[in-house]
């Protein structure tokens, strides 16, 4: 338990002590793949377990072992395992936790590898994979039964931006037997910590805003110890090998100690475009969790303490309408990825989620025209120019 109580300070400061490291303020990079033993005892006592310490990195790592401590940390969680890539933490706990004849819930909305791992992976190996709408958490009583090993989803969902109220299917979850997995991305434990609602198991693509600044490709997930060091020892270490190199937990540690002021920046920013968008005569519809008009609206101000940088929106003119404004753009960047310095736009349909098929996008929310916004660190008025000058001229409305 950190010995800073502020979110910010234990971002900053929880476990790591700069006098127990020749007084050096920022963290060590322990580039080494393999560490010594003080005796063979000591080597055979690791590897049954019965002693700590450091065998080799694709199982843990100093550098890395700070980073695990940190997340779990904020996330309210009692252990945490540094990995790969988003993915790799995804698969290497889904790995772990089913087995052939299981099955694992989803929500209707998933990131598109997400949904092409489970719908076009785990499928192949006697997994069943079932899409409920979870945005009505009773949706989730009337299917769920004694092979359900898994219920997993996104709050709020990449790119359509839908809500699941955590503590009620966590607690329809738990009857049933089932672990409750959340993909924290973009909210980060900055806006929601879902353990603390009652979910067992929450992941992370590091790379997004808790790296922050779009130079590493990171994975992380958080949870009970007992359960975390079976992903470790089992879906990362031998199942997918998506071990992270020391210096990219090095850089994702960095992005942590501002990952409180960046976040109130975004969502600032954020509040502020969507705002904007939602007045705009050739914007049909926008998805934001702090708009009133947004459906979940009451939802996202129960579990979220504010409401995230990430916009999703429609024009009038649908999907032709909307390539002609990203190509538009002049400052905002065509790029997928999120919760960078920068402004970045993507056409999820024929990107990001390009793994569903049309009609699946269509089944699961995700309309050919819809646009994702990903709303950076630059000045507020600048990103609503250059939205504004992107639009159908004539179509433009004052900001408010």
């Amino acid at each position: 338990m950190s010995a800073y109580k502020g979110f910010a300070s234990r971002a900053i400061h929880h476990a790591y002590e700069p006098m127990d490291n020749d007084a050096s303020l920022t963290p060590p990079l322990h580039l080494s793949s393999t560490f010594v033993f003080e005796s063979a005892e000591a080597g055979g006592e690791m590897f049954a377990g019965e002693r700590p310490g450091h065998i080799y990195s694709r199982i843990s790592n100093p550098t890395l072992d700070l980073l695990e401590q940190r997340i779990a940390d904020l996330e309210g969680a009692e252990a945490g395992l540094a990995l790969s890539s988003g993915m790799g933490a995804i698969t290497a706990t889904l790995w772990t936790l089913v087995a052939p004849g299981d099955e694992i819930i989803v929500d209707e909305t998933l990131y598109g590898c997400t949904f092409a791992f489970m719908r076009h992976g785990l499928t192949k190996f006697g997994i069943t994979i079932t899409h409920v709408d979870m945005t009505d958490p009773e949706n989730l009583r009337d299917v769920i039964s004694d092979k359900t090993r898994v219920v997993y989803f996104e709050t709020p969902a990449n790119p359509n931006m839908r809500l699941v109220d955590i503590e009620h299917v966590a607690s329809i979850a738990h009857e049933a037997g089932a672990t409750v997995i959340v993909d924290n991305t973009y909210a980060t434990p900055y806006l929601t910590r879902p353990i603390e609602m009652g979910a067992d198991i929450v992941l992370h693509s590091a790379t997004k805003y808790l790296g922050g600044h779009g130079d590493v490709v990171a994975g992380l997930v958080a949870g009970r110890a007992e359960q975390i060091q079976e992903i470790r020892l089992v879906g990362m270490k031998d199942m997918t090998g998506a071990v992270m190199a020391p210096f990219n937990a090095l850089l994702i540690l960095r992005g942590l100690k501002t990952l409180a002021l960046r976040m109130d920046r975004h969502c600032a920013s954020a509040q502020k475009v969507a705002d904007w968008l939602e007045a705009q005569p050739a914007v049909s519809k926008v998805y934001f969790p702090g708009l009133e008009s947004f459906e979940q609206h009451g939802l996202a101000q129960k579990q979220m303490s504010q409401p995230g940088g990430m916009i999703a929106f429609e024009l009038e003119g649908g999907l032709q309408a909307g390539i002609s404004m990203m190509n538009a753009l002049q400052m905002i960047q065509r790029a997928v990825s999120l919760g960078d310095a920068e402004t970045l736009i993507q056409h999820p349909a024929s990107m990001t989620h390009s793994t569903y098929t049309p009609e699946e996008r269509a089944a699961h929310g995700i309309s050919d025209g819809l646009v994702r916004l990903s709303v950076g660190l630059e000045e507020v008025e600048d990103i609503l120019a250059d939205l504004a000058q992107a639009l159908p001229a004539g179509e433009v409305a004052a900001a408010a």
